[in-house]
């Protein structure tokens, strides 16, 4: 005797509804009991979110994010730089940065541009420099502070060697 059709049909039926779909996408474990779900975000609140989103990407291509785009990150700057004195702005204005200062050079051509990139050079040359030095005292200090200990030692270790042992 065979297998009726009907229940053929139904097994089969049951293993594409349930199996080969838990084989093609798998759900994952569940919550634990102490997790609070969210609600399920509205269609209005989904675009609200992308286009949040993506005009904060599109604005993140952009070198400077100004107050515009981000005006609280802007208010909490101005808040600080009020609070400062006001002639740490006006030098912190009239230093240009030393990127600023070789696009400046850069449009000018190249001769401008070779001595901007020389001053980098240099200046970067001479903090390599200055950092070790100080590197190199900093470490003969060490060596001298573990070579004074191991004099301080010798001479005690040299009198327990002497004193016989009962």
């Amino acid at each position: 005797m065979g297998i009726k059709p009907t229940v053929v049909w139904s097994k089969l039926r049951d293993y594409v509804r349930y199996d080969l779909k838990e084989i093609a996408f798998p759900s994952s474990l569940p919550d634990p009991p102490h997790i609070k779900k969210r609600r399920k975000l509205t269609w209005k609140d989904r675009f609200l979110v992308v286009k949040e989103a993506s005009r904060l990407y599109a604005a993140s291509w952009v070198r400077d994010i100004g107050p515009e785009l981000r005006p609280n990150d802007y208010k909490k700057e101005e808040e600080n730089e009020d609070n400062r004195n006001g002639e740490n702005k006006e030098s912190q204005k009239k230093e240009p940065s030393t990127l600023e200062d070789l696009a400046i050079a850069a449009r000018g051509g190249m001769e401008t541009l070779r001595p901007a990139l020389q001053r980098v050079y240099m200046t970067r040359a001479s903090a390599y420099r200055d950092a070790l030095k100080s590197f190199i005292q900093g470490y003969q200090e060490g060596v001298q502070q573990v070579m004074e200990k191991k004099d301080s030692k010798s001479p005690l270790e040299e009198d327990n060697a002497e004193k016989p042992r009962p």
